[in-house]
């Protein structure tokens, strides 16, 4: 049995001749495999490699996928945007002077993004491709370390949905059980209300009185209702020890589950049948949320 959680994350970091990096990857619910990347500049030509990668092992799931990168400062460059800042101090001083407030450090003007350019050099790409079986190696450990996080999240996920099975199950057996279900309690409660609106009137036909009885009866039974919920609860275990991705069953197996419960307590007349019709529409409501986080 293998039960995969769409919710992990995982940090690698790496290093190599004059770079350094860490890989982040976080994944969480989706309705499919959606794979989203911040790249540096540069490193473009990774992307495909990443995606081969997550996608020959994770089925669904919304990724991102972080790299940043530290080179040697050896061989960088720093440039000053003359052209900008003039044209900042130009605006500094104006503002300031119908602020009557002091003008700008150049420590300010300096930290604005674009007035200091760091620059790595022309050949950042062909870096990034002489290291990329170093950092595509990094990234592979990333994704068996989010996969394993996904798999440990799966074996608590499955755990709590085998509960909430057998509750469904045990709440199923218990409508079967149901004294309120039973044609003479249908017919007693019946009875009940026809005196109360007769009072002193004549008595109603005893067979008209079997007729209604036989209609109510007929209104609030839930035999095909306990059928199918029973079929869905085998569907259900079946699912939970496949070892293919199955979150798209479960979550359609639920909504079937749930149909099945609206159905049961709109057709009861007994206070005793609602209310397990209600807790069981409870337990189903838990197993669908708990399902959408299945792979």
């Amino acid at each position: 049995m293998t039960l995969n959680s769409m919710t992990g994350f995982a940090r690698v970091d790496g290093t190599a001749t004059g770079l350094t990096w860490f890989w982040e990857l976080r994944s969480v619910n989706g309705k499919g495999l959606d794979i989203r990347t911040r790249l540096p500049a540069g490193a473009d030509a990774l992307e495909p490699h990443i995606r081969k990668a997550i996608s020959g092992t994770l089925k669904r799931g919304n990724c991102s996928v972080t790299l940043a990168v530290k080179r040697d400062a050896r061989g960088a460059s720093i440039t000053l945007n003359e052209p900008l800042l003039h044209e900042l101090v130009e605006i500094g001083a104006r503002a300031s002077a119908i602020a009557k407030t002091p003008e700008p450090s150049i420590e300010a003007l300096l930290a604005i993004r674009g007035v200091i350019d760091f620059s790595e050099g022309d050949d950042a790409s062909d870096g990034y491709e002489a290291h990329r079986p170093a950092l595509m190696t990094s990234f592979a450990d990333l994704v068996t370390q989010v996969m394993e996080a996904r798999r440990a999240e799966g074996e608590r996920l499955h755990t709590a949905l085998t509960k909430q099975i057998d509750t469904i199950d045990a709440l199923i057996d218990q409508l079967d059980q149901a004294p309120g279900r039973s044609i003479e309690r249908i017919r007693e409660k019946f009875l009940v209300r026809v005196e109360r609106l007769m009072a002193d009137h004549d008595v109603i036909d005893a067979n008209r009185i079997q007729q209604e009885v036989v209609l109510l009866a007929t209104k609030a039974d839930i035999e095909e209702e306990l059928a199918r919920l029973v079929s869905h609860v085998a569907a259900a275990r079946k699912l939970l020890g496949s070892d293919e991705p199955v979150g798209r069953q479960l979550d359609f197996l639920s909504q079937e589950f749930n149909r099945e419960a609206n159905t049961v307590c709109s057709k009861s007349h007994d206070e005793e049948v609602t209310q397990i019709g209600l807790q069981l529409k409870t337990v189903i409501d838990q197993f669908r949320e708990q399902v959408q986080n299945i792979e």
